[in-house]
């Protein structure tokens, strides 16, 4: 356990990852755990040397210490799964409140604990025990059900190392519970640790996953470069695309598909949206007029190369979930909800979720700033244009949340 929580600080700092608060809350409850798990288990057998109000008090840290680093593993796979809600952070409150009830019950029933003469060794056996135990359940599994309910939506191999670390640690408690005696509960501590580690904080994977970014925001960069024309569009249509995912995760059409994974993955996709103007000459994409009918279809096959682009440089991608939602936004954010768009003239909810996100932020920023073979649309006219277009061009379900989010969409723009 000490070599995991030196190497992943170690490895974190010099390579400026930032850390899981959770995750370091578990690197300081799991020591103590496993401490006064050796310590309870010495004092238990030398009860005529030590006090009981002090074996009492020696084993209500220990049972506190473990329904700590309980509730904190269940926080930590419910963030990485789901994810807190940022916005509004009393509707986490509730998630709390069982972790809180056990932590009390425990404290109230310390003084029932019974120590029980084994065969090979004493054990502690009482209210407060069977509360651990019933915690332990109860938040396993609560984050057990959360990967059942939602696998068509969660990454393979967060669900495996889910359920893996899960399944260890339940056959550990079914062994404690038939043979008490055995006292397995120190090893929990370090095989959460130890999957927790492995499966989500390796410092090297969450390293790979950082280049992978800066390289998608690179080639965004690259884009808006060329296309001088554009000023902050990218910046401002992610943060279009930030806002409308945060709103959905309280809509209960979309709370199951927009998890933690699924934001992060669009919104550092969205950037990409517009990378098949890579492939369109500088004198259609640079033209300071309108552009004829000719240019305009040469214009538009930058959402199908946009496509290939992605599928041929992020193909060997860690995220295969990232390549294949960055892929359907870029040939597909210019499709529209009454399948008159393009490349493929795909409708309704055959067009990705995403894309249908990413077309509103688009056509909102691109009436809304100036151009420079136009000026910028007045903001009235230009979420008039949006509300107009549910139903036909955009999915009316998205328009409404993003009409209702108009306050903030102003802010946003102010800021860019």
């Amino acid at each position: 356990m000490a070599y995991i929580v030196v190497s992943y600080v170690k490895a974190t700092e010099k390579g400026k990852i930032t850390r899981n608060r959770w995750f370091d809350a578990l690197m300081v409850a799991a020591p103590w755990s496993v401490l006064f798990d050796g310590l309870t288990a010495w004092t238990v057998n030398h009860l005529a040397q030590i006090p009981r109000p002090v074996n009492n008090l020696l084993h209500l840290i220990f049972f506190l210490s473990m329904d700590v680093m309980i509730i904190i593993t269940s926080m930590y796979m419910y963030d990485q799964l789901v994810g807190f809600c940022k916005t509004n952070k009393k509707r986490n409150l509730p998630l709390f409140l069982p972790g809180v009830l056990s932590l009390v019950l425990i404290i109230a029933g310390i003084n029932r604990i019974e120590y029980l003469h084994g065969e090979i060794t004493n054990y502690s056996m009482g209210f407060s025990v069977y509360v651990c135990y019933a915690s332990l359940l109860f938040h396993y599994g609560a984050i057990l059900y959360l990967v059942i309910a939602r696998h068509r939506f969660l990454p393979k191999d967060k669900m495996l190392g889910t359920v893996s670390f899960i399944e260890i640690v339940g056959v550990i408690l079914v062994i404690q519970i038939i043979f008490p005696e055995v006292l397995l509960t120190s090893i929990c501590p370090t095989v959460l640790m130890l999957g927790i580690y492995i499966d989500f904080e390796n410092p090297s994977i969450r390293k790979l996953t950082q280049y992978n970014e800066e390289m998608a925001d690179g080639f965004a960069t690259m884009v808006e470069n060329r296309d001088n024309s554009t000023g902050g569009h990218i910046k401002r249509t992610r943060s279009y695309v930030n806002l409308m995912l945060h709103k959905m995760r309280h809509n209960k059409r979309y709370q199951d598909i927009v998890n933690k994974d699924y934001l992060i993955h669009v919104s550092n996709a969205a950037p990409l949206h517009d990378i098949g103007k890579i492939a369109t000459p500088d004198r259609i994409l640079q033209k300071p007029g309108k552009l004829t009918d000719e240019e305009y279809e040469i214009m538009k096959e930058h959402a199908a190369r946009g496509g290939e682009i992605i599928q041929n440089t992020f193909q060997n991608l860690e995220s295969p979930e990232f390549q294949k939602i960055a892929y359907e936004i870029a040939r597909y954010h210019h499709e529209k909800y009454n399948g008159k768009g393009y490349p493929d003239g795909i409708s309704g909810e055959r067009i990705p979720l995403h894309a249908r996100v990413m077309a509103i932020a688009d056509v909102f920023d691109a009436v809304s700033q100036k151009r420079c073979y136009r000026d910028a649309m007045p903001i009235d006219a230009c979420f008039a244009i949006i509300e107009k277009g549910a139903g036909t061009d955009f999915d009316p379900n998205l328009v409404s949340i993003f009409l209702e989010a108009r306050e903030e969409v102003e802010k946003l723009m102010g800021e860019f």
